[in-house]
């Protein structure tokens, strides 16, 4: 069966606009985050941004770094994934934001080997969270996607991809995937929604990535226990709600 990233990414941002193509040690973080990518169990990396005009830019740079890209709809955020998935005949979507560029390619190959193991209908490590946020990782057929478009048309829905799958548990068999004790701390915010988040995810890469590229989350979490007054930086920051 053919594995494909989906990554959501486009400039608009309502907390901070343009964030992902903001640049981090020379690079912008979208490209960080696909460098990340490329090293996990997928089959194909595809950006799925919008027919915006503004994310022309995200569709031209994504040819530049070797991977594909989608243009679907802004608002319907689900119809965009579903269609970029079958754009290019993938079976399964591993479900991606644009905006954590720490994601770890051990934790997205935990998440795959665990589905693929069971007879899951959705697998991830975001609904019984234990991991930092920013390392989320979902797996689900496109075919489930699939049949979940033609069921819902509620607005935060289609807003939010798998949403309706695990908000829905007696309709879909859904697998947990729990972070080991040196990374259990879902109350940090390795993601990137905010000016406070993007100071974070800097300030690691900078201690991190001129030194070791393909640093991982324990790197990650070490440097932060280490470095207290970095993890401090976003640590007021909420996230946004679903409803």
């Amino acid at each position: 069966m053919r594995i494909a990233a989906t990554v959501q990414a486009r400039m608009g941002s309502t907390r901070l606009p343009g964030k992902t193509l903001k640049p981090i040690c020379g690079k912008p973080m979208l490209e960080l985050l696909v460098e990340r990518l490329k090293r996990s169990k997928v089959d194909d990396v595809v950006i799925a941004t919008t027919v915006a005009g503004a994310d022309e830019v995200i569709s031209d740079l994504a040819a530049e770094w070797g991977v594909k890209a989608f243009r679907g709809s802004e608002e319907d955020v689900l119809d965009r994934v579903l269609s970029a998935a079958e754009a290019f005949g993938a079976d399964i979507i591993v479900e991606m934001t644009g905006d954590c560029p720490l994601l770890d390619p051990e934790v997205v190959a935990r998440c795959i080997d665990y589905f693929l193991a069971n007879d899951f209908d959705y697998v991830s490590n975001v609904v019984q969270r234990t991991y930092p946020r920013g390392l989320d990782t979902q797996v689900f057929p496109v075919a489930v996607l699939d049949e979940v478009s033609r069921k819902t048309n509620a607005p935060a829905d289609r807003e939010h991809v798998s949403l309706y799958i695990y908000e829905h548990p007696d309709e879909y068999r859904l697998g947990h995937v729990l972070a080991p004790p040196e990374l259990t701390n879902p109350d940090m915010r390795w993601c990137v929604d905010t000016i406070e988040d993007f100071q974070l995810v800097e300030g690691v890469y900078e201690a991190l990535y001129p030194t070791n590229p393909e640093f991982t989350s324990l790197d990650v979490m070490n440097l932060l226990n280490e470095r207290p007054e970095l993890a401090a930086v976003n640590a007021g920051i909420g996230q946004k709600k679903v409803h």
